[in-house]
């Protein structure tokens, strides 16, 4: 890049013409630093500037490859390190105050340096780098090589610093660590070791921490085996495992903010907790110190948490964030805090001079003071830094003298050309956007996010302030402009409006109309030559939706101060006829054009590539929207989108970039004849740029790196000079008159805010009275109106002359409107005394049929989205439901439910069971057929021993022995307790013979196969239980349908003896039938269900066909109402009948006894007597019913009793097959636990493999290490041998080689031999 810029440099010499830096003006972002006793210097953009304090002369040096990154420097060598922000950065070593560069340091750093920092004595620098090394770098800077270097992947350093008393020593400290490290050297070879210091608990405690790696008090368990550390547990066998903590044992540990070096080696370290650490040199031990309180608390300001602190005899001064700087007196282990003095603002940096006689302090905002300590102590402001980035600046006409800038809190700055010196401030206090400089007279624009421009009057630089104020719109103010002869002022807001202002202050800055166009204006371009009366103006706006670009230009007459009224309309929009506007479109998108001198060419900066055109316009008027197409087109060789400007004469096309290079073309070639790197892309590049009328100084503004520069014509000559030189006499001849008038007016004009927008003879806080018969009620009654903006107050005088042009008009449609509401009104109470089938719906009297179909459309929306997130939430649930149900019950071979009694509160529940995947089958086929392969192995291993051990006959012999024994022993074995086996699962009917004994199990692979047999024995038990569950399950629902049965004849008996008992039923409950869980019943839902009207309809029409069915299959049928009428529709009479039957009386029991005849007494007689017989058989029948109804009750009772006592049965077997599951399940435990801990051991045993390879590793270093410095010591030694050795000869000859001077001169000369220094 140094290359590239010298080369560019030379070419521009050739043509003529070059490029140099004035001054920069910036503010440091970073720690400031002392070069020497009266000089200091900080990085800034691309510039590292110095300022003497005694005579506040800045000096800047230029970072030839982009921004500055860090920057230190070297007091005893007077020299400044820093480095640049490039890939694969690189440090610059320069000497001060010759600003030569004296070498370059190279690393294989990838991104970026964060911290640098020289030792106080020798020609070491230490270096260290962020992502993604993390490399500390130990280097000799005078000889650009890297001694030792070392990695800390993921740590972030806040500061790095050099013991001053010992340069072998180096504090590292970020916000969570505190590190020292120890720089080792043995000749040429150096070596970093790093001892993190243990900081102590946010309470200030300390805690016990026991040694990870090899623990002294761990505690013994004789049954579970031994307590490994944790990292084991973890499966840690790396140089993790020796720093490894669990998340319990983890606590919150001071934070450190700060850190400095005492002349006895320790180190002070001040913690954002408001504690004060003392850290041993030697031990690394930490003393929390204590603070004492002797006096009153300091109000709000009891808590110091100290952000930047230097040591200072018998302590340290401290600042915090409350902008006061502290003195901590230290005394043993205790300390105590002083004011020192008050600073404006937050202090974020402290230094001390190196002759200690000054005390510098850096504010956040960048202000730098120097406190003297002498006699008289002096407190005094170095650098005042201004209130955020520069927003904008310009040159003060006629821009040889001065220039201003302008911050976006407000802060308006007027600067020397010459020295960059500051001359005068002025706080507007409100957020500020744009600012320009009028040619036409000595005041500036000052554009505001509310809309405001401020107009300040600038006659006396040292002290400026504002004059007047215009509230154009509420939209924020985006540009402001002069045109070249100063006549209008362009304001350009956000929403699309040009707003054209008289810029002379004897018109008291008159806004004359505006002009509408597209909304983001990218710029705005005027052309206002000399020899014309009007003004070309240019604006360039995006349209985003096509990827094209719109340009508007219309004209503006000199004499347009005096016809704004019928140049504008009522609103204050300037007509286009009048203005002649016309508008073309580019078919790629511009990020910014200007308009030449002749207003024949456009030249725009493409916004996708880098290239710079330029277009042609035609010569005849059009209408509409004519279609430009590029006439020249050139390559920018800047990337990022750029902006153009043109020189005060027209002839050179400025071009700028997001590179951060600023070139200056001819603007009839567009060939760049120089061109200059101020800032860099890694601030985002240049913001703005302004070229004085005399085209002497060149203003470059950075867009994020808050940096001004000011350029000069280094080689200024020829055609360049004279063109602009000349065309700057004609300007200033011709503004000459005009400004001194205007000057004169400005000097007149009154600070006051005044209204421009309203016309002299009407106040600004008129009382607004509308008359209710004219209905300017409609308008908004205001009193002691508030200022509004310039639009709207046009806006609301159109209005009014609008209310008072149609007020008869607006008068009659009301009353019409009154009469039309009242026939409503008349209809509306006539409909309600019709009657209902005649009575029309209330929302039929709806005139505004629009409203309510807007209001029915926003209901139905309403309905919509109500019913989408009901619909939404119902899904939402069916899907966790599905899943739960997928998950718990689906997957589920075995059903979980249970069974109760009849009659007794037992409970039995069966296993529920998933079904055994493919993979676990397998795997169990292929250990069962190991089993088999071990066991047949086994038998034929055994029968092979016995056949080489014994005769035929003998062998013979004890095969029937052994046969007998096993058989015996088969026998014994049966008859031993299942308890006694090991295992209960025999009473389930499965064997374990497969199993291996608890004591032969010793590899992993056998242990593992015991768990998959021991698992398929607990499925077996389930199964086995599972089969007797269900069992009895059928049972119970055979007993339940038996009893139904019986309930059946029951019920005829109770309703045949007209019993008022009831049945008892046995049903089924819900946890022995789940499955009725997952079914919603009708019966349960409490909500009244929703039935469309069409479904509505058709159950009615289904209810009337089947009533119309019914009555068709009936018909006609005299034989079984005849049957009805003579026998109640049966045959025969059944026997169940008696107890119903009833014998009829006699007619004539109605008569008194005394009238009845012989006849009738016999009658009557015989009717006793069917009387008794019928009681005697309903008395006989009824006691059959009771009988047995009696035994179908004791039936069911035996019945269910019986199962009751069955379930009882199977609930013991339900205990007993738990206990053989939880017995199998804790031999499972038992082995997984032996598994873990064999693993643990196993991790364990590689961790301290691992940690013996690398210890020897180190003491085979270590030893290599001694036997090279115990040979570098032998030489050595041998070499001062043979120079003592050489020195005694010498001292022998020496008076031999002087025998012919005399002796007294010769013992003068040996005794200045023997002072000889060695």
């Amino acid at each position: 890049m140094a290359e590239d810029r010298e080369r560019d440099e030379a070419q521009n010499v050739a043509l003529g013409a070059s490029l140099s830096v004035r001054w920069v003006q910036g503010f440091p972002r970073q720690n400031v630093h002392f070069v020497n006793d009266s000089t200091i210097c900080y990085p800034c953009g691309n510039f590292v500037i110095f300022i003497n304090i005694e005579t506040k002369k800045k000096t800047v040096l230029q970072c030839m490859n982009g921004i500055v990154g860090v920057v230190a420097t070297n007091i005893p060598y007077e020299v400044v390190a820093f480095s640049d922000r490039r890939l694969r950065p690189l440090i610059y070593i320069y000497n001060f105050p010759g600003l030569t560069r004296r070498t370059k340091l190279k690393g294989n750093v990838l991104l970026d340096y964060t911290l640098l920092s020289f030792s106080y004595c020798g020609t070491y620098l230490a270096s260290y780098s962020s992502l993604p090394e993390f490399e500390l770098a130990l280097w000799n800077w005078e000889s650009g090589v890297i001694l030792c270097k070392k990695s800390q992947p993921g740590i972030d350093v806040s500061q790095m610093t050099f013991n001053p008393m010992n340069w072998h020593q180096l504090c590292l400290s970020s916000p969570s660590a505190v590190t020292v490290w120890t720089i080792e050297r043995s000749n040429q070879e150096h070596y970093l070791k790093a001892k993190s210091v243990k900081l102590p608990m946010e309470d200030g405690s300390f805690c016990n921490e026991t040694d990870v790696v090899f623990p002294q008090s761990l505690p013994k368990d004789p049954i579970y085996g031994p307590v490994l550390p944790v990292s084991a547990i973890a499966g840690l066998v790396g140089e993790e495992a020796e720093t490894f903590r669990p998340k319990d044992d983890l606590y919150a540990l001071l934070h450190p903010t700060m850190h400095c070096w005492t002349p006895t080696s320790d180190l002070y370290v001040g913690c954002e907790e408001g504690h004060l650490l003392m850290i041993s040199g030697e031990n690394l031990k930490v003393t929390v110190l204590n603070k004492i309180e002797d006096g009153p608390p300091r109000v709000g300001r009891n808590f110091v948490s100290p952000v930047t602190m230097v040591y200072q005899k018998g302590g340290v001064l401290a600042s915090g964030i409350d902008g006061f700087v502290y003195s901590f007196l230290i005394k043993d282990t205790n300390y105590k805090v002083e004011d020192f003095l008050e600073v404006e603002g937050p202090v974020e940096h402290l230094m001390f001079s190196p002759s200690y006689r000054m005390l510098l302090i850096q504010t956040d905002k960048g202000s730098i003071y120097i406190y003297t300590f002498d006699e008289e102590p002096t407190f005094e402001k170095l650098l005042a830094a201004c209130d955020g980035k520069f927003q904008a600046t310009d040159f003060i006409t006629p821009g040889n003298e001065y220039c201003m800038t302008l911050t976006q809190s407000g802060e308006v700055c007027v600067w020397g050309i010459e020295d960059g010196a500051c001359v005068s401030k002025i706080y507007l206090n409100i957020p500020a956007t744009v600012l320009a400089c009028s040619p036409s007279s000595l005041s500036a624009a000052v554009g505001t996010e509310d809309g405001f421009v401020h107009f300040l009057d600038i006659q006396d630089v040292e002290s400026p302030h504002s004059v007047h104020t215009a509230y154009l719109s509420e939209s924020p103010v985006q540009h402001l402009l002069y045109d070249q002869r100063g006549m209008y002022l362009l304001v350009g807001t956000s929403e699309g409006h040009v707003f054209v202002i008289n810029a002379k202050p004897s018109s008291l800055f008159q806004i004359l109309g505006f002009i509408e166009v597209g909304k983001g204006i990218l710029q705005i371009s005027t052309v206002s030559p000399l020899e014309t009366d009007v003004v070309e103006v240019m604006v360039l706006s995006p349209l985003p939706e096509t990827g094209r670009s719109r340009l508007e230009i219309f004209t503006l007459p000199k004499i347009l101060p005096q016809v704004s009224a019928s140049f504008a309309d009522e609103r204050g929009r300037l007509r286009d006829a009048f203005i002649h506007k016309f508008v073309y479109e580019i078919e790629h998108a511009l990020s910014s054009a200007v308009l030449n001198f002749q207003s024949n060419r456009i030249y725009g900066f493409c916004n996708q590539v880098p290239y710079i055109c330029s277009y042609l316009l035609p010569e005849k008027e059009h209408s509409g929207i004519c279609i430009l197409k590029s006439y020249q087109k050139v390559q920018s060789k800047q990337y990022g989108p750029g902006m153009l400007s043109l020189s005060p004469h027209g002839l050179w096309l400025i071009t700028i970039a997001k590179c951060g290079i600023l070139c200056i073309r001819d603007i009839h070639t567009l060939e760049t004849f120089v061109q200059c790197r101020s800032h860099s892309h890694q601030g985002h590049g240049i913001q703005s740029v302004r070229i004085s009328m005399d085209g002497q100084s060149i203003l470059v503004n950075g867009k994020d790196d808050s940096t001004l520069v000011n350029l000069r014509w280094r080689q200024f000559g020829g055609n360049l000079a004279n063109e602009i030189l000349e065309y700057s006499q004609q300007l200033s001849t011709y503004l000459k008159n005009t400004m001194d008038e205007e000057n004169d007016s400005l000097s007149v004009a009154k600070k006051d805010s005044l209204d421009l927008g309203s016309e002299p003879e009407h106040a600004i806080n008129e009382n607004v009275r509308l008359s209710v018969d004219s209905l300017q009620e409609e308008l908004v009654k205001v009193d002691n109106m508030a200022e509004i903006p310039w639009i709207q107050q046009k806006s609301q005088e159109a209005i009014k002359n609008e209310v008072k042009l149609f007020s008869n008009k607006r008068k009659e449609i009301k009353r019409g409107i009154k009469a039309l509401a009242k026939t409503i009104l008349d209809m509306m109470e006539e409909n309600e005394a019709v009657d209902n089938i005649a009575k029309l719906e209330q929302q039929e009297f709806g005139l505004d049929l629009e409203e309510l179909e807007r209001l029915h459309d926003e209901s139905e929306e309403e309905v919509a989205k109500i019913r989408k997130d009901a619909e939404m939430q119902n899904l939402a649930k069916r899907y966790l439901a599905e899943l739960i149900k997928e998950e718990c019950w689906n997957s589920m071979a075995v059903k979980g439910r249970a069974l109760k009694c009849f009659h007794i509160p037992c409970v039995v529940e069966n296993f529920p069971m998933k079904e055994r995947t493919d993979e676990e089958l397998k795997e169990l086929k292929r250990v069962v057929q190991q089993k088999k392969i071990e066991a047949e192995c086994l038998k034929l291993q055994k029968e092979i021993v016995e056949v080489q051990s014994a005769i035929t006959l003998v062998k013979k012999h004890h095969e029937e022995e052994d046969e007998e024994e096993e058989e015996d022993g088969t026998a014994k074995d049966t008859n031993l307790p299942n308890y006694l086996l090991g295992s209960l699962s025999t009473d389930f009917r499965v064997h374990t013979s497969l199993l291996s004994s608890q004591l032969e199990l010793h590899s992993r692979e056998e242990k593992i196969n015991q768990i998959i047999l021991l698992k398929d024995i607990i499925y077996k038990v389930k199964t086995a239980f599972n089969s007797e569950f269900d069992a009895a399950y059928k049972q119970k629902e055979i007993e339940i349908a038996r009893v139904k049965e019986k309930n059946v004849r029951i019920q005829e008996i109770v309703l045949d003896l007209e019993l008022e008992e009831s049945v008892w039923q046995p049903e089924f409950e819900d946890c022995e039938k789940p499955e009725r869980t997952l079914i919603v019943e009708s019966t349960e839902i409490t909500a009244q269900r929703h039935i469309n009207p069409w479904q509505k309809a058709k159950t009615e029409l289904l209810v009337t066909r089947e009533m119309e069915r019914l009555l068709l299959s009936r018909g006609p049928n005299a034989r079984r109402r005849a049957l009805m009428d003579m026998m109640g529709g049966v045959l025969e009479v059944k026997k169940e009948d008696i107890l119903r039957m009833v014998i009829p009386q006699p007619a004539f029991m109605s008569k008194p006894d005394a009238l009845w005849s012989e006849e009738e007494r016999k009658q009557f007689k015989a009717y006793e007597k069917k009387v008794k017989e019928l009681n005697e058989e309903r008395d006989k029948y009824r006691k059959s019913l009771e009988t047995e109804m009696k035994k179908l009750q004791n039936s069911i009772q035996e019945s269910t009793q019986n199962f009751d006592e069955h379930l009882k049965r199977l609930f013991e077997r339900r205990v007993r097959a738990e206990m053989v599951v939880s017995q199998e399940e804790l031999k499972i435990n038992n082995l997984v636990f032996s598994l873990l801990l064999d693993e643990e051991i196993s991790s364990r045993e590689a961790f301290l493999n691992n940690y013996l390879a690398r210890k020897q590793e180190e003491k085979s270093q270590t030893t290599e290490a001694i036997r090279k410095s115990r040979e570098d010591l032998d030489m050595y030694k041998e070499h001062y041998d043979n120079l003592l050795a050489e020195d005694k000869v010498l001292d022998r000859s020496f008076k031999k080689e002087f025998s012919e001077i005399p002796s007294h001169q010769v013992d003068i000369l040996y005794k200045l031999f023997k002072r000889r220094p060695r």
